[in-house]
This record gives structure tokens, sequence and C-alpha cells, in this order.
């Protein structure tokens, strides 16, 4: 799991390192024996920048102009299927060419697209290219993404939008109903946030549904069962900045149905406080402190009791087998123990509400942001605690476990 304020429970998140797309040149390494690789990389570098843009302008002539014959169906396939989607930017930046034939060529690129009045920066993934050379020109004979990179959701069937009145909903193989009914959450859940986040964010959220488990994993890069009984995750850079990349919120159609409404609700919420903290959430924020605090909103305005909301962590207490320390960022890995990964999210929350509760929710946003702004993740939790809360880490653990115990015995 790369990234930070992310994790993974029951509706959670997993937070993916963005790649960055810088508009420049290109370095290869050849075409054809005859070519040079700078004048080939140029040529193709050309025919990807109209293939883009007749992509935008919605051409359809001009995009299958880039493409071979053999390739063609395939092509207009995406070309049809992104009709529905709100695409205003879409870019490639070659990295590499790889001559495979005296006329074939394999190019590396990154692919960075933009959601027209949702995105300020482009979200983008890396690909694979194959081109054939005829006549003295180049055509694309295939395009998918590189080794461990993500699909789009169009790559996996035809897209429905959903606009909401803060949110873009985009799902494959799901009920209209569906997609509404989580456009509606995830308006509920922007207002929520902002108002427990008072800081400047986009108030925006963007949600993909793929049309299976299997599908969330291609969005994800991963295999699907990694994220089995994860109802949600945001992907995203983790790197701090107002001009951090895109966030996406992909939901598991699978997990995410068998939910309740206030469980479906909860789900939304916490990812949409991923997409509003991801400028100040950075390699210093600890998982304990971006989850926590996910969960803290989640539940800030929510009729549930500490009992209720943290079952696990309640039954350690109450058996006498209350944590020893706040959770490490590996207790919040995917594929363990299911019910060590519900204490580190519960026990995550209960240190957020804790600050809330004892210094008030101005030094809990503060506190958060002080960490993120620390140059690095050692001394950035000490720093924060001692110069906003006024405490050390001793003391701290020391009042996070007796409260605990006030809360869950």
């Amino acid at each position: 799991m790369a990234g930070q304020g992310c994790g993974a429970r029951r509706p959670t998140t997993a937070c993916l390192t963005a790649l960055l797309l810088v508009l420049v040149g290109l370095v290869g390494c050849g075409a054809r024996a005859d070519q040079p690789a700078d004048t080939a990389a140029r040529e193709i570098q050309g025919l990807l920048d109209r293939h883009a843009r007749a992509l935008l302008d919605r051409d359809q002539p001009g995009y299958l102009a880039a493409v071979d014959p053999s390739y063609a169906p395939t092509a207009l396939t995406v070309f049809r299927r992104l009709a529905t989607v709100p695409v205003g930017g879409w870019t490639y930046r070659l990295t590499g060419v790889d001559r495979t034939a005296t006329d074939r060529v394999t190019v590396r690129a990154d692919l960075g697209y933009r959601l027209d009045g949702h995105d300020k920066r482009p979200v983008t993934g890396a690909r694979v290219l194959d081109l054939t050379e005829r006549d003295g020109r180049w055509y694309v004979t295939g395009d998918r993404p590189a080794q461990g990179a993500p699909r789009h959701l169009w790559e996996q069937g035809d897209v429905a939008t959903v606009r909401g009145a803060r949110s873009l909903v985009l799902g494959v193989g799901q009920r209209p109903e569906r997609l509404r009914e989580i456009a509606a959450a995830a308006d509920r859940a922007v207002p929520a946030v902002s108002a427990a986040w008072p800081v400047e964010w986009a108030r925006d959220v963007v949600v993909l549904v793929p049309g299976s488990l299997a599908g969330m994993g291609e969005l994800l890069g991963a295999p699907g069962d990694s994220y089995r009984g994860i109802a949600a995750v945001t992907t995203g850079e983790t790197r701090g900045g107002a001009d951090a990349r895109a966030d996406r919120v992909i939901v598991n159609p699978e997990a995410y149905g068998v939910l309740g409404e206030f469980g479906r609700q909860l789900v939304l919420t916490h990812e949409t406080v991923h997409v509003a903290t991801r400028a100040a959430t950075t390699p210093s924020t600890p998982v304990w402190l971006s989850e926590g605090f996910a969960d803290w909103v989640g539940y800030r305005d929510a009729d549930r009791t500490a009992a209720q909301a943290a079952p696990e962590l309640r039954r350690a207490v109450r058996a006498g087998e209350p944590p020893a320390r706040l959770p490490d960022d590996p207790d919040f890995a995917f594929g363990g123990d299911a019910e060590a990964l519900a204490r580190a999210y519960e026990g995550g929350w209960l240190a957020c509400e804790l600050i809330a509760d004892r210094w008030g929710e101005t030094k809990l946003t503060d506190f958060y942001r002080a960490v993120g702004a620390h140059p690095g993740r050692e001394g950035a939790v000490e720093k924060a605690l001692q110069e906003v809360l006024d405490t050390t880490p001793e003391e701290f653990t020391a009042d996070w476990r007796e409260y605990l115990g006030k809360r869950l015995g």
C-alpha cells in the first residue's frame, strides 16, 4: 500500500500514489534502423498529440486516422464509451521507445486525463502502446496499461454518468438507481466534511463504481481479492500541497451493496474526508491519524455510541487487554487479521475523538495540519503534540488508554 491517509476496514480507504505528469519531451532508444530515435519519438509524440486532440474534439475521423485498421474496432469502442464522460483534458507523454521489428515499435507513455469541472490537475497512469509504420507514417495497433498500472473504467464497459450537486458518479454495469443513491450520499458527505474540516478544498468528489470486485482491482492495479470486504477506497497522491493530483473514490459494489443506509453514508463521508484533506496529508502523517480523522468526521454527527462504533476494541478493553500503544501503519494493512484491523481503525478514531473532546475540534484540525506540514515522519507527531496540544507522546498515549477505558469499559 503506497501513500497515506488510507487503510482498510469495512468502509475505508487506500491511497495509491499518482504519477506526476510533465508535458515535456522524451528519451527513446530507437524505432527503425535507418531512423534516429529522437526523430521517431517526435513523430510518434506528434501522432499521439493529434490522436488526443481528436478525442477531446469528438472528431471520430481524426481519432481513427492515428489507428491501424486492425485496432480500429477497439479504439472506436473506447471513443464511444468516453462520449458519456466529461473529459476536459487528455495527453500522452512518451517515456520510452523500443523497436520490436523493422516497422514496429512499442512505446511507453504516461496518459493524463482530467474531468471537466472536477479536476484541477490530471489523473495519470502508465500505458504501453504498440505502433506499426507504413508508407512513412506510424499507426497505433494497441494500447494497454503498463504492468501493475490501473485500467480505466471505460475499458471495462459502457459508462453511465450521474451528476450530483457536489459529486460526479461514473459506473459500469450498475443500476441507475444505485448510482443516484451513491451521488446523493456523496452530496450529503461534502457539507458534513466541510463543517468538520474548515479548510479550503474543492468541495466536490468523483466516485467510480465498477461492475464487480475484480473490476475494482483493475481500477487499482491490484488483484480484486485484495479488497474483498472493503467497501471503498480513495486513490490520490499523498505528498501535500494545493496542486496535489485528483482523487477518485472507488466503490466495491459487492461490499458496499450489503451495507445498510448508515453504513453506506459512513463510507462516502469517510472517503470524502480523504479527498478534502489530501493537500494536508503527507508522508509525515501516520495512518492512525488520517484514518482516525476520517472516521471521526463520519461519526461526528451520527447517533452511535462508542460501543457500537468500536465493538472489537470494546471487547479487548473489557477482556482486560487494551492496546499498549497507538496503532502503527502496518496495523492497517490489507489481508491480515480482520479483528486486529478493526481495532486499529477504532483506536485511531478514539484518539481523534479524545483530541476533539479534550482540546476542541479546532485543535484537532490544527494538529492534523501541523503533523502533515512537518518535513518528515520522524518527530512529526511529537512536535505537533507539543506545539498544538502541549503534551508529549507518553502523556497522550496514557490519556488515550484511559479514554478507551472510559468510553468502552
